[in-house]
């Protein structure tokens, strides 16, 4: 069996060479060879029509040879639709330019542009073409199926690439003083049950994991957030599995229980904590009861919190994202999480040859949706503003040093 794009190279560098006879002959052959729809197959590889094929196979079982028979005359023969309909390459460019997709009046705009579907707009335009011959002409037009690409990340935002530089000085600065740098964000939600978990893994060849067709929610044992909480001058990270909702009073017990777990054996004498963060989501930069949570902690804690937001639509830029969650999502590749012990386990199993150390743990207790904070709280927080685009840069003083 060969590979249709293998045989459409292989037509391309080849039949141009053959006479028709010769063509017929070999896209017969290799109709034969490939068994059951082998025709479909070598028709769309070499641009033909079906029957030209069959009638190669025609030729050969009558016992045809390369040189028996007579040849057509050059020119001969039924001319292609293009020379007899010269505007038909027009018309179908016009059905399928990434230029009129956008327009309104475009009859295909609402519609899958399959190769039948084109050659059934394009005979009601009055070209008499088949799908087959739509799809050599799209070839021959340079276009190809492709699949949409992810690279736009939202709006750019003119001082996108000053507050990359002024984030990078903000670590060097606080980590060359000794002090913590952590970055956080929360995972993706995950349902915890005999579901599918993307990826493979090792089973033996006639014994793979069993799990449900359909991931739907009335199916799980629970749902799962997890919430992370990276070190970056240590390599060390801390995750909480919630099993209530992702919101910012979550996010900042994270942080909490990873500077009482892990962050202050590591930093006994802090005095400052720097967090990265993204723009949005429960950490996000315009949520007023994640600086309600922290002026909590840093009151707790006796520490000035500092946060530095990375700039709208650059989220993927999040160390923790390719430092630490990056790293889990491999060790649980083609796992399925049946619990939340699992979960956990998994998670604290994951290590990188850089030395990566995780811990983590399920949080079970309940963060309720909808808190609001009233202009009186926020305006009672010690929140200093940087100078530099104080919605994404500022510090949160404890109330007893603030009150100094």
């Amino acid at each position: 069996m060969i590979l249709e794009e293998e045989l459409r190279h292989r037509y391309t560098r080849l039949l141009p060479h053959l006479n028709e006879r010769q063509r017929r002959l070999i896209l017969g052959a290799d109709a034969l060879e490939e068994g059951y729809g082998g025709i479909s197959k070598v028709a769309r590889a070499a641009g033909v029509c079906r029957d030209t094929v069959r009638a190669g196979i025609a030729d050969l079982a009558a016992g045809a040879t390369l040189d028996d028979g007579m040849v057509r005359r050059p020119g001969g023969g039924r001319r292609a639709v293009e020379v007899t309909h010269p505007g038909i390459e027009a018309a179908l460019e016009a059905l399928v330019d990434p230029v009129t997709r956008g327009d309104p009046e475009s009859p295909l705009l609402w519609t899958s542009k399959s190769c039948k579907t084109l050659a059934a707009e394009l005979q009601r335009q009055g070209f008499p073409v088949c799908h087959e011959t739509v799809r050599r002409l799209l070839y021959a037009l340079d276009y190809s199926l492709q699949a949409p690409v992810k690279v736009l990340e939202g709006g750019d935002h003119p001082d996108r690439d000053a507050q990359f530089a002024h984030l990078h000085d903000t670590i060097q600065a606080v980590g060359a003083a000794g002090e913590p740098v952590i970055s956080v964000d929360g995972k993706k939600k995950e349902l915890i049950g005999d579901f599918d978990n993307q990826g493979r893994d090792w089973q033996p060849a006639t014994l793979p994991v069993e799990v449900n067709v359909y991931d739907y929610p009335d199916l799980a044992d629970g749902k799962a957030l997890p919430y992370g909480v990276y070190d970056v001058g240590a390599n060390e990270g801390w995750v909480s599995v919630g099993i209530d909702h992702d919101t910012a009073a979550f996010a900042v017990a994270t942080i909490r229980r990873w500077w009482i777990t892990m962050g202050h054996a590591r930093y006994p004498d802090a005095g400052h904590l720097l967090i990265c963060a993204d723009g949005g989501g429960s950490n996000g930069s315009r949520c007023r009861l994640w600086k309600r949570e922290l002026q909590t902690l840093a009151d707790e804690l006796g520490l000035a919190i500092s946060v530095c937001h990375l700039p709208p639509g650059t989220s993927k830029w999040n160390k923790i994202e390719h430092r630490l969650f990056s790293y889990i999502s491999i060790n649980w590749r083609g796992k399925p999480l049946t619990s939340y012990a699992i979960m956990v386990q998994l998670i604290q199993h994951t290590t990188t040859a850089t030395g990566l150390r995780v811990q983590a743990a399920v949080d079970g207790r309940s963060y309720p949706t909808g808190v609001t904070v009233s202009d009186e709280e926020l305006a009672n927080s010690y929140l200093l503003r940087d100078t530099f685009h104080g919605e994404w840069n500022y510090t949160i003083l404890p109330r007893t040093r603030g009150s100094t």
